[in-house]
């Protein structure tokens, strides 16, 4: 399975898919998560690594630029990169020094090849009154967890479409 959309109706919906997104997942990730400002980025991430048992404030990155989040497996790394000016400044964060078993980055673009190769794409967009959330996958983890995803009867069915 190389792509998998869903209409997430409410954030219930964003909830329910980010915690499909932990259930399913590898034990290694790279999700690159894109859309505009407001799309629900921050919010599936948050759901997700809620899921994966974080405790306590799971804090957007938007100033920091990095979040780190001890999971049982390792640990998750939530950037966003919407700020930094060049690729080059990654430098400066200490994301080679990788313990990170998840990587959960917003803007993505902006790191270039400073990041590690991507296993899943999700593209969020305002659709009406909720979003669409397009989810690809760019490596064989990747296409793994997307269809170990589709299988999931949780997800918002309405409308689906798998490629």
């Amino acid at each position: 399975m190389e792509s998998l959309s869903l209409f997430l109706s409410d954030s219930d919906a964003t909830d329910m898919l980010g915690r499909a997104l932990a259930l399913s997942r590898p034990a290694s990730a790279v999700v690159h998560l894109q859309g505009d400002l407001g799309a629900g980025k921050s919010t599936l991430a948050r759901a997700l690594l809620r899921a994966l048992g974080v405790q306590g404030a799971i804090r957007s990155p938007t100033y920091t630029l990095v979040e780190r989040y001890p999971l049982d497996d390792g640990e998750a790394w939530h950037l966003d990169l919407y700020r930094i000016g060049d690729a080059g400044e990654l430098d400066f964060l200490g994301l080679d020094e990788g313990s990170a078993t998840l990587w959960l980055v917003e803007w993505p673009e902006r790191g270039g090849a400073g990041l590690p190769a991507c296993d899943l794409r999700v593209r969020l967009a305002v659709d009406g009154i909720g979003r669409s959330a397009r989810l690809e996958a760019l490596s064989g983890p990747g296409r793994d967890w997307l269809a170990r995803l589709a299988e999931d009867r949780q997800l918002p069915r309405s409308p689906v479409q798998a490629v």
